[in-house]
């Protein structure tokens, strides 16, 4: 039976292109430690994670330029944690989602990347999944 791009489209889920094992950032850790993660591995946001690895939510690029374009927050860096400045809840998607799912929900709600979590545990990160992600999908399906 042949299957075209779009029959394909349809059955690739998020969790096939999730980054796993996401780098997270706990909620109490400085602000420094968040850039120095994101700048580390050339991420734009991390999940962030209680003491037990509970979701909590989201920090990004975008927030901690914010806060250095805050003259209040910029004055006060050194003594702002995470949870400061995350979004939280964090927007998440279950890894069995189809990935038209994750690209509705990131236009709708206006964000880059979505935190994945399984079926079975809705507050456990497992990965990300990003637009760059989703555009990678698009271009190797159009080949």
């Amino acid at each position: 039976m042949k299957t075209d791009a779009r029959t394909q489209e349809r059955s690739i889920t998020v969790g096939d292109l999730m980054a796993e094992e996401p780098i997270v950032v706990r909620a109490d850790a400085p602000l420094s430690e968040a850039a120095h993660l994101m700048d580390e591995y050339d991420i734009s946001g991390l999940p962030v994670i209680a003491e037990a690895g509970d979701l909590l939510g989201v920090i990004s690029e975008t927030d901690l330029v914010r806060a250095r374009a805050t003259e209040w927050l910029w004055a006060n860096w050194t003594g702002l944690h995470v949870r400061h400045l995350m979004s939280s809840p964090a927007l998440t998607i279950h890894a069995s989602a189809p990935v038209a799912a994750a690209a509705i929900q990131m236009e709708r709600d206006h964000v880059h990347r979505l935190v994945v979590v399984s079926d079975d545990d809705p507050i456990m990160p497992i990965g990300v999944i990003s637009t760059s992600d989703l555009v990678r999908a698009v271009a190797r399906s159009r080949r």
